[in-house]
Order: C-alpha cells, then structure tokens, then sequence
C-alpha cells in the first residue's frame, strides 16, 4: 500500500457516486474520481490507496470532457490547479445546473434502490427542483452564512477539498453579495482559528471571530423572515444556508402534508425543530389553532422556537434529544393518548446523519397517521426509510429540491403512510 501515491493514470469515469464524486476502475478497483463526470476520460492523480475497497483521486487532465463539462464557475477549485491547492465547497462547479440536478437525482435514486429496497416506486420518478431564481444566475449568489479558516500565517480561506489545509482565494461565488464583501480574505487574522460570515437576515452581514481556545461573544439575534412570519435565532444559530431554502422548505411542507389525515387537535410533532420553522408552516397551513410541539435539544433554538411561535395558542417548544423525548412519551402515554396520537402528523427534520433506528423504532411503535422526513442526506434518509418500510409504512410521495448549487449535496422530502 502507499506504492501509487501521488502516480497518475488514465481513467474512465462510468458513473456517480454519493459525495459527489466520479466513479472509475483500476485493474479492477474502483477508484472515487474528484472533479470528473460521467462519460468523461480523464487522467487522475492517485490521493489514497489505503481502503481495503476502493482509492481515491483526483482530476488533472480531461482527456475526453462530457458535454455537461463547464469552465469552473469558481477559478480557486479549477481543475487547471493543482488538486493540493483548490478550494472545496463547490464539488459540482464544473458541470451545467441543469445535469447537476440530474446526478443528483441518479444519487437520490440509486440511494432508494440499494438502502430501501425500492424498486419500480413512482418516487423513482422524482426531479431535482430548483429554487426560484437560481437559473437566470446561474446557481450562484445563494449562501447566507460561510465559514472559513485561519492558518497559522493567519490567512483566511475555505479548507482545500477534503483536507484541513487553508487556501487563500479572492473570491465566494457562492456566497451572496453582501457575505462575500464583509469576508475577510485579504486580511491576516494571527491568533484566530476560523471565521463566520452570517447575513443579517437584511442586506448586510456580520463577522465573527473565533480566537483559540476562546468563545466568541454572544451577538445580537438576527431575524429571518419567511413570506409574512418572522423568525428570530442566535446569531451563529442553525438557520437554511440558501436564500430561498427556508421559503422552499416551507411550501413544500404545506404541500405535501395529506390534509384528510392530518387532525389538528392531535399531538403532532416537529422533531430536530430548530427555531420552529416547519412548525411554523405546519399550523400556517392548517390553522391557528393547530396543535404542534417542536422539539430540538438546542436550548437556545428552543427558546426562539418559542418566541417565533408566540402567535400560536397551541404551539409548544420542548428542549430535549428527540430519543429520549420519544422514548420518554412511549414510557409515559396512556392507552388513550396512544389511540389518539395515531391521528396525529410528524415533521422529522434529523440532522445529516439522519434519524437512525432508535427514533424510527419509536416512531414505528407509536404510529402516527402520517411522516412528512426532510432530508439532506439521501443514503441516511432511504436507510431510515428501508427501516419505515420494513415495519409497515410506505413512501406516498417524493421531492426533491437543489438547495446547494454547485454542490453535491440535495434536500429530499417524504411523505410515509402506513400500509
């Protein structure tokens, strides 16, 4: 091992796999390919021959380009560059949106086939949709919160793709106007260790300095407003990156939820809650008087959650793990409650890990009439889904969303009922 370090070779790239990278082979081994495409010859510099399964490389040479091959919309991460100095975060520069959104769908796609067991399901017919707007920039301008990295030559960059090396560039193309003006990338900070650039929620932003070893001082809230309802967070608070992720997120929710069986004096749920967004759009759709608890371990998130939902007579924000809050309900429900809250709607939002078996398995046991499972992981989202599947319910419906432009990344949102 270790003898093909840093050796190129000429590869043809036959598919994607998840993290947005090339698939190839090598004398039989697959071979992840950065900063390539489907269809395309390529020569690739081998990064890592260490797995027992598959190596990893990266592109310097394209042979023979794919029509969806673009000029790199970010010249720090072109594949002119040595692959030792590119900027990472924006994996996907490379290809047209439009077939960005097409991989991304054969990701979504292939993650249901081999991880729920999914096969000829009408979601498998599922697009990549785009936000509003996306298209006549080119999928460009979207990010309202960056966060970068200070070496110990106190210059500030993003991370070199898949390392923790600090690359000095001149530009965020991704970044909306106002955080890529207030970043400091020509500035030398000694003694900091990374820096975020969040939007202010209005037309500019803000900087904050994370020195070594220190917290950084707790900020003024900032206030996002989606359509007519404001929501309040912590200035370094979770909140959607894009723009538009929060409108989108929002329509969807109250699209998608199948309004027959949702009861709005039932106990429904917004699990991984956050600040109370998608409970937000819930009791917006179905009234005022709906019931929701939000629940989310985050006690500051809580607290805004609260706040943002004050209008809401029946809204609640617990402050708990969501296993434990659901192992506690199951311990705690009467045989009463446990009939009802099989009327009741569960928005479960998990983190990129997705869910995992002890929250499906409580979920699962208490049976609610419907899930509505947002995701930004596709195989975390269908192994969570191959586990709904196997203890009665089923995918009803299926969107998926490109919240993340020039990434690899995609949002999907599910809708399981029980068989």
């Amino acid at each position: 091992m270790g003898e093909l370090l840093g050796t190129t070779a000429e590869l043809q790239v036959t598919n994607v796999a998840h993290g947005g990278v090339g698939v190839a082979r090598l004398d039989g081994r697959v071979i992840f390919v950065a900063d390539s495409l489907p269809g395309e010859t390529v020569l690739a510099r081998i990064s890592s021959d260490d797995h027992s399964s598959f190596w990893r490389a990266e592109a310097v040479e394209v042979i023979e380009a794919s029509p969806h091959r673009q000029p790199h919309v970010w010249q720090a991460a072109a594949i002119e560059r040595d692959p030792d100095a590119r900027a990472g975060g924006a994996e996907f520069g490379h290809i047209d949106l439009p077939w960005q959104r097409e991989l991304k769908r054969q990701v979504v796609v292939d993650s249901l086939r081999r991880f729920a067991k999914l096969e000829n399901h009408p979601a498998l017919d599922v697009i990549v949709e785009p936000v509003d707007g996306d298209d006549a920039v080119n999928g460009l301008g979207w990010r309202t919160r960056v966060s970068l990295h200070v070496d110990s030559d106190g210059i500030v960059g993003p991370y070199a793709a898949r390392s923790h090396r600090v690359i000095a560039v001149p530009d965020l193309p991704l970044a909306t106007p106002a955080v890529e003006y207030a970043s400091p990338l020509d500035e030398r900070l000694f003694g900091a260790e990374s820096v975020d650039v969040i939007s202010d929620g209005r037309r500019g932003a803000r900087v904050v300095v994370h020195a070594g070893g220190g917290k950084p001082p707790v900020g003024k809230p900032i206030v996002e407003r989606v359509g007519d309802r404001e929501f309040r967070l912590d200035e370094l608070g979770f909140w959607q990156v894009h723009h538009g992720a929060a409108a989108t997120l929002t329509n969807a929710v109250q699209q998608q939820l199948i309004e027959e069986l949702f009861d709005e004096s039932s106990a429904n749920l917004d699990l991984y809650g956050g600040v109370g967004l998608l409970a937000a759009a819930v009791a917006d759709r179905f009234g005022a008087r709906t019931r929701i608890e939000s629940v989310e371990s985050d006690a500051g998130a809580t607290a805004n959650a609260g706040f943002n939902l004050r209008d809401l007579g029946k809204a609640t924000a617990t402050t708990d793990r969501v296993d434990r809050y659901l192992s506690r309900l199951l311990r705690t429900m009467t045989s009463a409650e446990r009939a009802g809250f099989e009327r009741a709607s569960v928005v479960i939002d998990p983190p990129r890990s997705g869910a995992g078996k002890q929250v499906v398995s409580s979920l699962l046991e208490l049976q609610p009439a419907q899930l509505l499972y947002v995701a930004c992981d596709p195989v975390a989202f269908a192994r969570d889904l191959g586990q709904f599947t196997a203890g009665g319910y089923e995918l009803r419906s299926l969107r998926a969303f490109d919240l993340f432009p020039h990434t690899h990344h995609v949002e999907a949102l599910g809708v399981l009922v029980p068989r």
